[in-house]
């Protein structure tokens, strides 16, 4: 009987400290929020808020190794908590983990909803690598397709359209690498022939 009171007053304890860390992080206590967040995962390993705060703390601090290690024991004890492992795809990502971070963000279903696709097509375009950009906003747009958002569908055919300027011959949709160089000197024929 004490056992089973034991635990919903460790977890009760572990969310007050978790308030108390949060008060203390309004008032720029960074020490002492790390602090009582850690006292709570020692109350409650299962304590999903403090995780959160903890690693939101981390990050903030700049100290994104440890924010890394805190999502991972998070998704080691609450494997179900979402939040956690988008969090520690931010966190991978700046890390230059990207590989990691793109498996973290896709996660659980692996094929990403259009606000993760949305993120995924900007770390693409913020690595400079704009086919697999473009790849993504076509696979945002085929999810629009299936799912009748037309919203979404013009946003990704936009977005497509301007990337397509931008790869041109290097998206092998739009330019088979199999045409022998038919498509340039067509496109050349037909520009001399306007003049």
């Amino acid at each position: 009987m004490a056992l089973l009171m034991t635990a919903p007053a460790s977890a009760s304890s572990a969310l007050e400290l978790v308030r108390v860390a949060r008060a203390h992080e309004v008032a720029h206590e960074e020490d002492t929020a790390l602090r009582r967040y850690m006292e709570a995962l020692s109350l409650d390993p299962t304590c999903d808020e403090a995780y959160l705060g903890l690693g939101a703390l981390r990050t903030r601090r700049g100290d994104l190794r440890e924010a890394e290690r805190v999502y991972s024991l998070a998704l080691e004890h609450v494997p179900e908590l979402q939040q956690a492992r988008r969090a520690r795809a931010f966190v991978r990502h700046a890390l230059g983990m990207r590989d990691q971070a793109v498996a973290d963000l896709l996660a659980p279903t692996g094929q990403g909803t259009p606000e993760t696709l949305r993120i995924l097509a900007q770390w693409h375009g913020e690595d400079g690598q704009t086919p697999a950009q473009l790849a993504v906003w076509r696979r945002i747009a085929v999810l629009a397709a299936e799912t009748n958002d037309s919203a979404l569908a013009r946003e990704a055919q936009l977005h497509v359209r301007a990337l397509l300027v931008l790869v041109r011959e290097a998206d092998p949709a739009a330019w088979p690498a199999d045409d022998r160089g038919d498509r340039r000197l067509f496109a050349a024929l037909a520009r001399r022939a306007g003049r």
